[in-house]
């Protein structure tokens, strides 16, 4: 076996690791404004298209295990953005809701998209190529 296998450019991890790291960093100074992380700006973007959701339900969808979900989600209730509320069918069950405050936010957030975009070396159509490349590693 070549060593050239092991070497840090023949990674298919590195740069999505770098990358990622630089993305959460260029979106970092976007947040600022709605007083978000990355992470909760996710939590938003799905309640945003969805209005609720089970803790569950939003772990699944990304990628997130409740260890760490559930802090987070509790910042971002003492922040205003969301309320944890039991499901009344099973109260087994939490279900998260945003609030008048987290409604509000997305018409604040409707340009990051955008100016994140500009921020890239990418055209549409490779950032398109992208996301579908990303989103068949992930098994969707």
């Amino acid at each position: 076996m070549s060593k050239d296998i092991l070497k840090l450019d023949n990674q298919i991890c590195f740069p999505l690791y770098a990358a990622t790291r630089e993305m959460t960093k260029r979106y970092r100074p976007l947040l600022e404004e709605l007083n978000v992380t990355y992470p909760q700006y996710i939590v938003l973007l799905v309640l945003w298209e969805t209005d609720r959701i089970s803790v569950k339900a939003l772990g699944e969808r990304l990628f997130l295990d409740s260890g760490t979900l559930t802090p987070m989600l509790k910042r971002m209730e003492e922040h205003g953005f969301i309320q944890r509320i039991r499901s009344k069918e099973d109260e087994r069950i939490v279900e998260v809701v945003l609030t008048k405050q987290g409604k509000q936010a997305e018409k604040q957030a409707e340009k990051i998209p955008l100016k994140f975009i500009e921020q890239t070396n990418l055209n549409e159509t490779e950032a398109m190529q992208l996301k579908q490349i990303l989103f068949k590693m992930l098994g969707n």
